[in-house]
Parts: structure tokens; C-alpha cells; sequence
């Protein structure tokens, strides 16, 4: 997210009024009318939207999340729907408008999705030294920072996104993987240093661009956060420790078969899947970037190949859906960037995918939120006899009997996924 990709307009600025100060809202009753309805009326109940700025401004409280749904267990017997996640790493907007356009694409499918923040996306270059990431000198980011102009933008499709009914998690910082101080070296107490401070660089937009007139993200970042994928898929397992002691919820750093998740130290387990990955012997990581590097290994490979590759991701993916919503139904959880890489061929597949499915029958396109809530309002008995089932597999007598029988054996486990390559 640099200042020479960007090419975009300045940012539109949402209006929100708060109650507690004057000049919200003009009337044309004179003082003294309206004092002798007050003097006659029961007192009024207290707003619904009472908006309550947080620290400098940058966000603020603004009551429930809108469309966001219910959570409803299973009746005895009922087949469950087939979740589908899809997720977006280092979600910013630059010149390619691909928050935009996938926050369109969403509305027009029926689906939210989950944006990780990288907090360094709103914290501008000249303010870099803020930012002191664990083993490396301050003001360092393997990601960059971004310009005015590119944190307004950002902020415009974050506002917008909540208020849809989409997740915004984080993707932390200056996105250090490998050797010599990636995240995959990093202790418990550095993850916690790291997470606080992308929650800072959210929290303090305002104190550190000097926007001050720009409308705050319309959530409590605190209370949003709950959830994350690590840079490279690395480190995992003290950031797991760090995680769980800060209150999140889930995790989606690892790599797991198409099963049902469960909880690791106390974290919904939310891995991004092995899927088909037709042409190929073996199975692919529900990931752009997994596809780019097992096909062209750069993100400028072969023109004549782009429209092949993209097919190819696209394809994978269908076909690992397809298997989970005529087999065990476990959610499908996937993950991408906002790039364009090999001319933006899996930017394509992945709109292709969310048109296909979204709108299917008993199908749910949803955050990582939503579907943790819907987890946790299950009978664990019914979560465990899901478990049970493999790759693909339905049951054997139907859904009816399945989950209307008695309490679910131990699973068996599931074999051991390969490692990611990010």
C-alpha cells in the first residue's frame, strides 16, 4: 500500500451526529412550543443510536452491528447449512478499487465476508517511527504505510463494510515473515505487543493524520476484534497463547482438511482448507497466493497462462464446495489479497465463485463472526457427531437420522494437512 500505486479521489465522509452535542438537527417548532410538549409528554425513552465517540475520535460506539444474524441451533435431525467464509488479508483500498468492488459483489450475492486489517494502512509514512515492530528497528514494515489520501479511502470501505454486516479483523503490522525476527519467531508477550499495537494505529487515526473532521469507524475496535490470520500463516502457536488471553475467539493461520473445525487453546480453529486442484495429484490451499506460487511462481507469469490459472483456482474451489455441500457440509474457508497478481486472474475466479454459490439453496456466505456465533450456539454433542464425518462423506441413513441419534462417538481425527507455503 504505497503513495506510487495509488490513483484514486478523495475520500467521501460519512455524516454521523452525536447526541451529545448541539447543531445535529434543525426544527421548525419555536423554543417555547416545544417546551410546552415537553412539560405535557412522558419523558423520552433513550435513542436507539446514541453514537459514543472512543478516545480521539477514530471510533466510536454506535450500538449493535446492522444485519447481523441471529445464531440458531440445529432442531433434531435438521441438515446444516453449508458455510462458506471468504476473507481478504491486508484489506485496504488503493488505485485497484478491489475493497470496493468486493464489498458490490457481496451485496449483489447475499454474503458478508471478513476484511484483516493491516493496522500500518492507517498510519501515515511520515508518522512510520510509531510503528516498532517486535525484532526489528522502529518505523520498519515489510508492507509499507500509506498517504492521506490512501487511509481515507481505507476508512471510507471499513465504515461501509460494518455497516454491511461484514467482519474487520487484523492482519497485524509490517507483515515480517521467514527468518531473522518473522512472526514465526516471535514470543507471547511480542505477539501481545504487536496486537496492541494494531488496535492503537486504528484507534488513533485521527491524533496521528491530523483528520480530525473525518467521521470515526462506526465500532469499537475492542470489542470488533476477535479474530485473525497470521502473516504467512506463521506463528501460529504463540500468537494461538497471546490470542487467547486478549479474548478472541478464533484463529485462521493453519491448514486443515474440509472437516468440521473445533477449539485449540480455547480458539475456534478456523484453518483455511485443502481443496482439488484440478490438473495436479495433489490438493491446494484455499488461497490466491497458494495458486499464484504453485502455478507461475511469480506474480507476472505468462500472459497466454493467465485465463488458465484463473480457471484452475476457480475450478479448485468449486469443486472443493461441492464435495462439502453434497458431503459433510463442514464450512468452506477461504482466503485471499486485494492484488492483481498474473493480470488479476484470481480476483475473477474468486467473484466467479461467490456468484456461484452465495446464492444457492441453504448455502450462507458469511464473516468469520458469524460463523464462530453459530458454532458456539450449537449442541456440542451435534458439533462432535459432525466430526465424525470425512472429506465429503454424507451420512451413510441421511441427515434426519444422523443428528437425531444419540451422543456423537469420539472422533477419530483427521490425517495431517501439508504445510502452507504462506
Amino acid at each position: 500500500m504505497t503513495a506510487t500505486r495509488r490513483i484514486v479521489t478523495g475520500a467521501v465522509i460519512v455524516a454521523v451526529c452525536v447526541t451529545s452535542l448541539a447543531g445535529c438537527g434543525a426544527g421548525d417548532d419555536s423554543t417555547g412550543e416545544r417546551a410546552r410538549d415537553q412539560e405535557k409528554a412522558e419523558p423520552a425513552p433513550a435513542p436507539k443510536n446514541v453514537v459514543r465517540l472512543i478516545g480521539d475520535g477514530s471510533t466510536a460506539y454506535t450500538g449493535a452491528q446492522p444485519h447481523l444474524p441471529r445464531p440458531e441451533r440445529l432442531k433434531p435431525g435438521e441438515k446444516p447449512p453449508q458455510f462458506v467464509v471468504f476473507s481478504w488479508d491486508g484489506a485496504g483500498e488503493d488505485g485497484q478499487k478491489l475493497f470496493s468492488h468486493f464489498r458490490k459483489v457481496a451485496r449483489e450475492n447475499d454474503a458478508t465476508m471478513t476484511y484483516f486489517l493491516s493496522g500500518v494502512y492507517l498510519l501515515p509514512e511520515e508518522k512510520r517511527d510509531l510503528y516498532r515492530p517486535p525484532q526489528h528497528s522502529p518505523g520498519r514494515s515489510d508492507i509499507g504505510f500509506n498517504d492521506r489520501e490512501g487511509i481515507a479511502d481505507t476508512l471510507k470501505q471499513l465504515r461501509l463494510a460494518w455497516l454491511e454486516g461484514n467482519e474487520i479483523g487484523t492482519h497485524f503490522n509490517g507483515h515480517f515473515c521467514g527468518s531473522g525476527g518473522g512472526v514465526g519467531e516471535w514470543s507471547v508477550a511480542e505477539w501481545k505487543d504487536e496486537i496492541a499495537q494494531a488496535k492503537r494505529f486504528v484507534k488513533t487515526w485521527k491524533t496521528t493524520t491530523g483528520m480530525d473532521e473525518s467521521a470515526p469507524l462506526p465500532f469499537d475496535y475492542d470489542k470488533e476484534l476477535i479474530g485473525a490470520r497470521t502473516p504467512c500463516l506463521e506463528g501460529q502457536k504463540n500468537f494461538m497463547k497471546a490470542a487467547r488471553d486478549l479474548g478472541f475467539r478464533y484463529d485462521t493461520s493453519g491448514v486443515e482438511n474440509q472437516v468440521w473445525p473445533k477449539k485449540k487453546q480455547g480458539l475456534w480453529d478456523l484453518s483455511m482448507q485443502l481443496v482439488p486442484f484440478p490438473g495436479h495429484s495433489f490438493e491446494q490451499l484455499t488461497m490466491d497466493y497458494n495458486f499464484m506460487v504453485n502455478q507461475s511462481g511469480t506474480t507476472q507469469g505468462d500472459p497466454a497462462k493467465h485465463e488458465m490459472w484463473g480457471d484452475q483456482m476457480r475450478d479448485g474451489l468449486l469443486q472443493g464446495f461441492d464435495r462439502a455441500y453434497r458431503g459433510n457440509r463442514a464450512p468452506l474457508i477461504i482466503g485471499n489479497h486485494f492484488e492483481s497478481w498474473n493480470g488479476g486472474t484470481y480476483m475473477r475466479a474468486v467473484e466467479e465463485v461467490v456468484e456461484e454459490v452465495c446464492t444457492k439453496s441453504d448455502v450462507r456466505c458469511v464473516s468469520f463472526r458469524q460463523l464462530a456465533d453459530w458454532l458456539d450456539a450449537q449442541d456440542p454433542e451435534t458439533l462432535e457427531r459432525l466430526r465424525t464425518l470425512k472429506v465429503g462423506e454424507a451420512p451413510k441413513d441421511g441427515w434426519k437420522s444422523f443428528l437425531a441419534a444419540g451422543p456423537a462417538p469420539a472422533p477419530k481425527g483427521v490425517p495431517g494437512a501439508p504445510a502452507a507455503k504462506r
